[in-house]
């Protein structure tokens, strides 16, 4: 799949199926599953180094697990998110990001929000990067938004995302994620647009979803969010394997002979 693709599945009316990946075993799962893309997402920051927000995603912290995920996967197309405040500092520093996420390995890079991005997102379309926009809930203002809550609920505030969603498309944006709007609205962007949209807590008429992997594998037994559907219990086998191995470690029983070198 290349960056071409998700023109031609929207207009097709093709589903896209997209999953966040963060490191390099777990990508070499994925480059052998039916998954269109992959997403080195800023939730790495929660997800694999158990921060509570994804504000504490760093550069360097993203450039390590895209580096990681493309040598793991390296024919899926991967976007990788610029994290907090790496595209607010000027021009030349979020181009300089940029940079170092695409020379990591990404196919395509993902900004949260519009205003005060019109700029970044129409000078790196034209230098040559393709480039995924994100409304709504978008993680990296979680503070200013007060949690992580719904988005455009009101009459006022889903006529401003449907706004920005134009916008996102007139800077050449080749498609967008709706995150944690009502699927009413979701709809009504998609049909809008003429780009395709992923939808994560947006309803199905979305032109794809995104799910975090961790998560639709049923690693954490505590986590309940209405849009998610776990599609497996990772957690129960993987700790009755290790609690097994543990057992038969303290009873002498492994390793056996045939794991001995003679």
């Amino acid at each position: 799949m290349n960056v071409l693709h998700f023109q031609r599945m929207h207009e097709q009316r093709q589903k896209i199926s997209m999953v966040t990946c963060y490191d390099y075993w777990t990508a070499r799962i994925l480059a052998k599953s039916e998954v269109d893309c992959l997403l080195v997402g800023d939730s790495v920051a929660m997800v694999m180094h158990g921060h509570p927000t994804t504000v504490n995603a760093t550069m360097d912290m993203m450039v390590m697990h895209t580096e990681a995920v493309a040598r793991g996967a390296p024919q899926h197309f991967i976007i990788a998110d610029l994290p907090f405040l790496s595209y607010r500092q000027g021009l030349s520093v979020a181009m300089e990001n940029i940079q170092r996420l695409m020379q990591a390995g990404a196919h395509a890079i993902k900004l949260e929000g519009v205003q005060g991005n019109e700029m970044l997102i129409e000078h790196a379309v034209q230098s040559g990067v393709p480039i995924m926009g994100h409304l709504g809930l978008t993680p990296q203002s979680v503070h200013q938004l007060g949690g992580f809550k719904v988005q455009g609920r009101d009459e006022k505030k889903a006529g401003a995302l449907l706004e920005e969603a134009k916008t996102l498309e007139a800077l050449g944006c080749f498609a967008t994620v709706l995150e944690c709007i009502p699927h009413t609205l979701a709809h009504l962007i998609t049909t809008t647009l003429s780009i395709p949209t992923i939808g994560i807590g947006a309803g199905e008429k979305t032109s794809g979803q995104v799910l975090v992997l961790q998560d639709l594998l049923g690693v954490d037994p505590e986590l309940q969010l209405k849009f998610l559907k776990k599609y497996h219990d990772t957690h129960t086998p993987i700790l009755k394997a290790v609690n097994e191995y543990t057992r038969e470690v303290k009873a002498a029983s492994f390793p056996h002979s045939e794991h001995y070198y003679e």
